[in-house]
């Protein structure tokens, strides 16, 4: 339906065609919820699995609980699956559940305003506007690359480019490549590049923890037994749910690190004899406190002839040289960033205004902040998927975005039993689950690791992180707590009526 303004009215608006709007279109139409649209900025949908095509990119979760339980899939080949087969997986998702007519290919969303009036959001692309009820954020944490102010990059004369942002039309072979940042795309992708390249430099600021991998293929047998035998699919899944869940203890009572660490050190010391690189490549933080990495061909790939490790911080950067701050200058023809990602950033806040024209960044100058990290005062019928305070350590993000699809569904339904046009969390509520979550990550492996982290913002808060076991945070989504939300007055007078179930005003609710 289109509007007198010329937009296309529709009850829920999704931004975002990766895991988070795939799951979220998938599990409202099993709900009944059809009047829907996907907005993506994208060609193809995939999100960060069509983005990051880097060689050797793959997930650090098994496939059987990094892909939603409500489709699954009993052919992966591989216990941890690669970006090809993920990206697959998706793409057969929006076949298989007929998400295709739901899908707006190359519309990225050049703003959004909460119109009280109408009581809608009016979503600009750049392809058109639509008007909708709610709006579901669900571009993820990984969307936005970092690119580090390096002095002169710009001025660089031969090849850059991010690792999320794979020029695959360049040939690297018998290339010098500069390769800054030792996370988790490098040590994907450094071990697939090093026996192409003439020279490969490899800038590392700080060493990461890094576990043995352990991959394997999944056997034939057990394909065709998980396909004939759901059942067995879902006991699968259980198994490494429980066996990574146990793994948070660890983050969350930093001493119980130890153990991984003397793991992790133990591999090390499998793969490097020599002291001299082994002492470099030992990270001096507590285990967690950075993102924990696996991998069984990063070290050896370290070893090679034409593989140098540089632990000097970068100077500057000349058209055809990277310079060390001790004066090495070293001759490259191209730069690789594999730099990560701006997790404390949402891009897009910037285009987003509330209630009262009040842009989300504005509302997060001091840090991202969301009652149980889905909702935000002020933002009437926002909906954030892996919003603040809601990314994981130890186990698969999947995971809570279907807890939080069901807090929507519940809010869904708590609009339409109650007749309420809009709600939002109260401040106080919002304040008490941030208070919440603060009082628990004191202790925690994230503040007390010893290291400058980009789970940390600006002001050195961890927003991104859930400080405890999954099936806590589970526990705190099974049920939309209306008490903690407040009816939004809607129409030209703003005057509305109470609404049933939710609180007008400050809440007294607390989550501690």
């Amino acid at each position: 339906m289109t509007t007198d303004d010329g937009r296309q009215r529709v009850r829920i608006a999704i931004l975002g065609a990766g895991f988070g709007g795939i799951g979220a279109a998938i599990r409202l139409r099993q709900r009944g919820h059809h009047d829907l649209v996907i907005l993506e900025r994208g060609d193809e949908v995939g999100g960060t699995w069509r983005d990051n095509s880097y060689p050797g990119c793959a997930c650090d979760v098994p496939s059987r609980l990094y892909s939603l339980s409500f489709a699954p899939n009993p052919d992966w080949s591989h216990r941890f699956s690669g970006q090809p087969e993920i990206w697959a997986y998706l793409r057969d998702c929006v076949s298989r559940y007929g998400l295709a007519p739901y899908l707006r290919l190359g519309h990225e969303v050049t703003g959004a305003t909460w119109d009280g009036d109408s009581g809608t959001w009016l979503v600009d692309t750049s392809r058109g506007g639509y008007r909708a009820q709610v709006l579901v954020l669900a571009t993820g944490p990984f969307s936005a690359p970092a690119v580090p102010r390096l002095p002169g990059l710009d001025r660089f004369a031969g090849e850059v480019f991010h690792s999320a942002r794979w020029n695959h039309g360049y040939d690297l072979r018998d290339r010098r490549v500069a390769v800054v940042g030792t996370g988790a795309s490098a040590v994907q992708f450094v071990p697939r590049i090093a026996p192409a390249v003439r020279r490969l430099h490899l800038f590392q600021r700080t060493p990461p923890w890094i576990l043995p991998r352990h991959d394997r293929p999944t056997g034939t047998a057990a394909r065709r037994l998980l396909r004939a035998a759901p059942v067995a699919g879902w006991a699968a899944r259980a198994a490494v749910y429980w066996g990574r869940e146990w793994r948070a203890a660890a983050f969350l009572h930093p001493a119980a690190m130890r153990l991984g660490q003397a793991m992790a050190r133990r591999h090390l010391r499998a793969a490097v004899a020599d002291p001299t690189l082994r002492a470099a490549l030992t990270p001096s933080y507590t285990m967690g406190c950075k993102r924990v990495l696996l991998s069984d061909d990063f070290y050896p790939a370290l070893l090679r002839d034409n593989v140098e490790l540089v632990t000097d911080g970068i100077a500057e950067v000349r058209p055809d040289a990277v310079v060390t701050r001790d004066g090495t200058v070293r001759a490259v023809d191209a730069i690789i960033l594999g730099t990560g990602f701006r997790v404390t950033e949402v891009p897009l806040a910037a285009r987003i205004r509330g209630r009262d024209g009040q842009r989300l960044a504005d509302a997060w100058r001091d840090g991202m902040r969301a009652y149980r990290g889905t909702s935000v005062a002020g933002f009437p019928n926002l909906f954030l998927l892996l919003g603040p305070n809601t990314g994981l350590g130890h186990t698969s993000v999947v995971f809570m975005i279907e807890s939080q699809l069901h807090y929507l569904l519940g809010l869904l339904r708590h609009l339409d039993r109650t007749g309420t046009r809009a709600v939002e969390p109260t401040l106080a509520a919002q304040d008490a689950f941030v208070a919440a979550v603060d009082r628990r990550m004191r202790g925690t492996v994230w503040l007390r690791g010893g290291c400058r982290s980009w789970y940390l913002d600006a002001n050195g808060r961890n927003s991104t992180v859930w400080p405890g076991y999954t099936w806590s945070y589970w526990l705190r989504t099974r049920r939309f707590d209306a008490r903690a939300f407040r009816g939004v007055p809607v129409g030209p007078d703003r005057r509305g009526v109470p609404v049933r179930g939710a609180r007008r005003e400050g809440a007294t609710w607390d989550e501690g």
